[in-house]
């Protein structure tokens, strides 16, 4: 009685804290997540649908062999991001079982297509408090993924491609490092739950959890490499790890727009230009994008579908 009363309390504000049957709560949450879900796939598919000629042409180079393969490397590099996630929650004191953990990442990501960078840390926070993970922690996670992204996406960019054409990016490096450095990251969180008068994590990030994680991350990028490598063989795999890795960093750049849209697309028909011409690169692009769009509803479905079957 406790636990619901406080969690009612902290739902709704200035509300009593039987406001409403916990029944009525839980499906109106259902409500919610049905709604952020259809918003979510609406995006999704207009995306596609934006570009719809250019993808039918960019699918006509593929045989089929190429576009499962393709699919099958997404999937895998999602898993990797996905385990790079909860390896930063289970540090910061939240272990989840693999299941649960997969429901809360690839739902929760779908809010990545609509626009605004708040929908797939919202959509976690929420899953993830009916799992007891309070949603500061929740929050601290999310935002740490981004760093971690960038660090070795930017570090297997300069392995494949070579620091002679895009050595610039070396001078990201040592601040993504101060970044990563769980001294740093532990100070910073408590900085700005002290400025949001939540309550402090009970656990301190660990070196060991820092460096699980971003081995997680660039197994990722590799699953990534592969896939476009499918879609786009000419050049081959080392360059297509690091032409996926840069424009992805990119577009993580720019958070404000959803997933990336559009940045990414452009960043990766600058890299495929002294290989693919024009026509070609941008065909490769919307492809690429097609077939993560469908990585991502996959992932989200089969661990929704997982999760269901083992609550049952």
């Amino acid at each position: 009685m406790n636990a619901s009363g406080t969690a009612g309390s902290r739902e709704g504000v200035g509300e009593p804290v039987n406001a409403a049957p916990p029944g009525r709560r839980k499906t109106a949450r259902r409500l919610l997540r049905v709604a952020f879900l259809l918003v979510a796939l609406s995006f999704g598919g207009w995306a596609v649908a934006g570009e719809w000629d250019a993808v039918v042409a960019g699918f006509a180079r593929l045989s089929w062999a190429a576009l499962a393969g393709s699919l099958v490397a997404v999937v895998a590099a999602l898993l990797g991001a996905m385990l790079t996630w909860r390896t930063l929650l289970a540090d910061l004191g939240s272990p989840l079982p693999l299941r649960p953990a997969a429901k809360v990442f690839f739902v929760g990501q779908l809010g990545k297509y609509i626009p605004g960078a708040v929908w797939p840390v919202l959509a976690q926070m929420e899953m993830g408090r009916d799992l007891g993970v309070p949603r500061s922690r929740s929050a601290a996670a999310f935002f740490l993924m981004m760093p971690v992204q960038l660090a070795t996406g930017l570090l297997v960019t300069l392995v494949t491609l070579g620091r002679h054409r895009y050595g610039w990016l070396l001078l990201f490096v040592p601040l993504l490092l101060v970044l990563l450095e769980p001294k740093v990251i532990n100070a910073v969180i408590g900085w700005a739950l002290r400025r949001i008068k939540r309550e402090p994590l009970e656990r301190p990030l660990t070196r060991r959890g820092m460096l699980t994680a971003l081995g997680w991350a660039v197994a990722g990028w590799l699953c990534y490499g592969i896939h476009l490598y499918f879609v786009a063989p000419q050049s081959g795999l080392l360059f297509a790890v690091g032409a996926f890795a840069l424009s992805w960093c990119l577009g993580i750049m720019t958070f404000v727009v959803p997933a990336g849209a559009g940045v990414r697309e452009v960043a990766m028909v600058a890299v495929l230009a002294p290989h693919l011409d024009r026509g070609s690169a941008i065909a490769v692009a919307l492809s690429s994008r097609v077939v993560i769009i469908l990585g991502d509803l996959i992932c989200a479905g089969l661990a929704g579908i997982a999760a269901r079957r083992r609550s049952v």
